[in-house]
């Protein structure tokens, strides 16, 4: 049986539309040279010193979750790109921010570097930020770090909340190792795909809790299709509205999970964490084989009890799969 913990204080999903690109008029130019990496055909702008990239996280709902630090940065920087300058804009506004903002999302972030390398090698100082959590993380601004690196530029951050890595250390589910995957496709077709890949990369050795994020209204769909792809019998946990005033986090096995979301659709910004795939040992290859075994000789009670010892999984988990076996389900 799934359980739930709500708490009083999400990574936002990607904004839906971006204004215009960034005209190189609106950032100082400076200098550029270039370099040759064995390659004549390969050059790179230098970025001279005292010019830097910062990305700076920002808060994942509760705007109260923002550090002083990350102020005093976006505060005293030339330049903040934002993922979209509508959703930053409050953000600003509440702090008193009034440091220039230039859009940089998947559409133009490509034809914006030359003109920010250029800046760079200025010595301006240019702040990264996302709608919502830490920058790169399913967001626009890697082709940037990227190609400032490989200019010789200098790239930094300002560390914060992360709506991953706060699902993950709530779901009660192995913290190490991990996997965060973004969003999986929307399409069922391409997420099963996605998801059989990984099965596969299980079944040659692979063992990490997984990550996603979610939209709300595929919730119930995307975890039916793990649980049919990935087992259902497998520890989760969804995490939603992270730091917002109806936070939760529901636990359970995935089929549960799924159950529950199909009757009761969710809202708001929503984690999904999926823990490792069941552990085998030299005698079971998975936990209804451990689970009939044991209860061959012992009650529902202490079989769950033994099993769970076994695989490290929630005693709770593995007395609903024991207690379904027992009643003689599949």
């Amino acid at each position: 049986m799934s359980d739930a913990s709500s708490s009083s204080p999400s990574k936002s999903q990607h904004a839906p539309e971006h204004p215009a690109d960034i005209n190189r008029d609106d950032i100082h130019s400076g200098e550029s040279a270039t370099r040759h990496d064995g390659n004549a055909d390969e050059t790179a702008a230098v970025v001279h010193q005292g010019g830097e990239v910062v990305l700076v996280s920002t808060p994942i709902g509760n705007l109260g979750d923002m550090s002083r630090r990350a102020v005093e940065t976006l505060e005293s920087c030339d330049l903040i790109l934002c993922e979209d300058t509508r959703t930053s804009a409050r953000l600003l506004r509440e702090y008193g921010i009034r440091t220039r903002t230039r859009p940089l999302h998947d559409h133009n972030e490509d034809r914006q570097i030359p003109a920010l390398l250029e800046a760079l090698s200025a010595g301006q100082r240019i702040a990264v930020i996302s709608d919502a959590g830490t920058p790169l993380m399913s967001d626009p601004g890697y082709r940037l770090v990227r190609a400032v690196v490989a200019a010789d530029g200098h790239v930094t951050a300002v560390p914060g909340p992360n709506a991953a890595v706060m699902a993950l250390t709530l779901s009660g589910l192995p913290p190490h190792p991990f996997m965060f995957s973004g969003f999986l496709p929307p399409r069922e077709a391409a997420r099963r795909e996605v998801l059989a890949q990984l099965h596969a990369a299980e079944c040659a050795g692979l063992s990490a809790t997984l990550i996603w994020h979610e939209a709300p209204h595929r919730l119930a769909e995307m975890l039916t299709t793990l649980a049919d792809v990935m087992g259902g019998a497998r520890p989760a946990a969804v995490a939603r509205e992270l730091t917002k005033r109806f936070e939760e986090v529901r636990r359970g096995t995935v089929a549960e999970l799924a159950a529950h979301y199909s009757e009761h659709p969710a809202r708001g910004e929503i984690t999904v964490v999926l823990g490792p795939p069941l552990r085998e040992d030299s005698t079971a290859t998975d936990l209804d084989t451990q689970l009939h075994a044991a209860l061959q000789t012992l009650s529902v009670k202490d079989a769950a009890a033994l099993v769970a010892g076994i695989t490290s999984l929630p005693r709770r988990t593995v007395y609903a799969r024991a207690l379904e076996l027992a009643r003689g389900k599949k």
